[in-house]
């Protein structure tokens, strides 16, 4: 709206930084306002190469720097007595999923039954579950990026509550008779219609923190920084990790999960130790 009406040649890096400014008092992030400036940049990038202008205007502007939140995730103890805590809720098996995945939860949320192989022990992840905020209703959309459609391999244990989870909904379904909304989802309401965030996390989430007494207070999607911190506490590769995790690029991953890299590091010295000196004859 305040740049909009202007020609190319009017448009001033000055103009673009109130712009920003603009959207800062409203309360946007520092993460909308930079994704706004790439998308804006690439348009009048575009115009000079097509000499509709001299110069870009974005590239003299000051961008608000982004902060990092801290990184929440649970320790492997942590992690055991939050599961332990959650046995007791009625969607137990989608916090061993999530644990034990890593992924996020519109995309576990948004699973078909389709998407599981119990025979390779498997899941694809092919889309994403988004509510509208304004209207209501849902809707499918593709994955985060390209990576993030992945197959996952899943635990023993987890495919056993799964089969287990499949038999209990097949009787709420017989049950619901033609009032069921049949979509196919793995986790379904009542009636058939996926799970809405807001109250799973206020009606399952938050009970089972509680019961588990943890210190810290950690959110739904922290469960997927669980899975990726144990794995890379536990050697694991982290490209294994990213393809995983559906991430970008590996160094989305090794950045992202910074905070794992020290233990990482002595880990690869003690294993230089065994290698190079802790051979007979080598002292």
């Amino acid at each position: 709206p305040t740049i909009g009406v202007k020609r190319l040649s009017e448009i001033r890096p000055l103009d673009i930084q109130k712009v920003y400014g603009d959207m800062l008092e409203r309360g946007l992030s520092a993460r909308t306002v930079r994704y706004c400036h790439a998308i804006l940049s690439s348009s009048l990038k575009q115009a000079v190469r097509w000499q509709m202008l001299a110069a870009n205007p974005c590239s003299a502007v000051d961008l608000p720097r982004q902060q990092r939140k801290e990184m929440l995730y649970l320790t492997p103890e942590e992690a055991t007595q939050f599961l332990a805590a959650a046995r007791e809720d009625k969607w137990n098996v989608i916090f061993e999923l999530a644990i034990s995945t890593g992924l996020r939860p519109e995309e576990y949320f948004g699973l078909q039954w389709q998407d599981l192989s119990f025979e390779a022990g498997t899941i694809i992840v092919r889309r994403a579950l988004v509510w509208r905020r304004k209207g209501g209703g849902w809707h499918f959309q593709p994955p985060k990026t390209p990576q993030s459609s992945r197959t996952v391999p899943l635990p023993s244990s987890v495919l056993t509550s799964l089969r287990a989870h499949r038999r209990k909904q097949a009787e709420e379904r017989m049950k619901a008779g033609p009032a069921y909304q049949n979509h196919d989802f793995i986790f379904a309401g009542e009636s058939g219609t996926p799970l809405l965030l807001s109250n799973f996390f206020r009606r399952h989430f938050q009970p089972v923190l509680e019961r588990s007494k943890l210190a810290k207070k950690i959110r739904l999607y922290d469960l997927r920084h669980t899975c990726a911190t144990l794995l890379l506490s536990a050697g694991e590769n982290p490209k294994v990790v990213s393809e995983r995790l559906g991430h970008a690029s590996i160094v989305l991953t090794l950045d992202t999960y910074s905070h794992v890299l020290p233990n990482m590091q002595q880990a690869a010295t003690t294993k230089l130790e065994n290698l190079l000196f802790n051979k007979t004859g080598t002292r």
